[in-house]
């Protein structure tokens, strides 16, 4: 049986809202995106890339599937993840997205989010999430998320959108890695105990 790993970037306050872009999510009236730019680290991008090559297949919510798919069909080769997410299978989890979809290697998950998540771990050693809030509420609600990849960095924003939202089912985590980067990023990964 695989693992349903999720990767987060976050802020120290827990805010992981459009840390890419300053236009990638501005709903609500988030006015900070593109905050994690500044914290880059040679160490810390060479480990993204290395879990990034684990990866057997990547699991997207509608709204991050948009962004993703609006930019990295066509990104420069040159960026290391860009033959990384063209070529893994990718699935989205969506109520309101229609097939086809428009990036290629690009699946609709339809049916139970339950079923065929556990269909996917059972196909694939890694299958990735990133970013995808909302779904990643739902994955962590039904017990389905394997191990979590947090991000945290050294900044607060006050507001935005939250990986551990309202209703977040308690859990035990059990901390499988730390290591603190020279920005001042922590990487804590930590593995669903119960």
């Amino acid at each position: 049986m695989g693992k349903l790993i999720a990767t987060e970037f976050v802020s120290l306050d827990g805010v992981a809202q459009s840390p890419g872009r300053p236009d990638e999510d501005p709903s609500g009236g988030f006015t900070h995106g593109g905050w994690q730019m500044g914290f880059h680290d040679e160490g810390a991008g060479a480990v993204l890339i290395s879990e990034a090559q684990r990866m057997n297949a990547l699991l997207l919510g509608r709204h991050t599937y948009d962004i993703f798919a609006g930019y990295w069909p066509t990104a420069s080769p040159d960026i290391p993840f860009t033959p990384l997410l063209n070529g893994v299978p990718k699935f989205v989890a969506s109520n309101t997205l229609v097939e086809p979809l428009s990036w290629q290697g690009s699946q609709l998950l339809t049916g139970s989010l339950e079923e065929r998540v556990r269909e996917l771990t059972s196909r694939y050693d890694e299958v990735h999430v990133i970013g995808s809030l909302h779904l990643l509420q739902s994955l962590l609600r039904l017990g389905l998320v394997d191990r979590l990849n947090l991000w945290m960095y050294p900044l607060l924003l006050g507001s935005g959108k939250r990986v551990f939202a309202d209703g977040v089912v308690p859990a035990s985590l059990r901390l499988a890695n730390s290591v603190a980067y020279p920005s001042g990023t922590l990487h804590l990964t930590y593995d669903i105990a119960g």
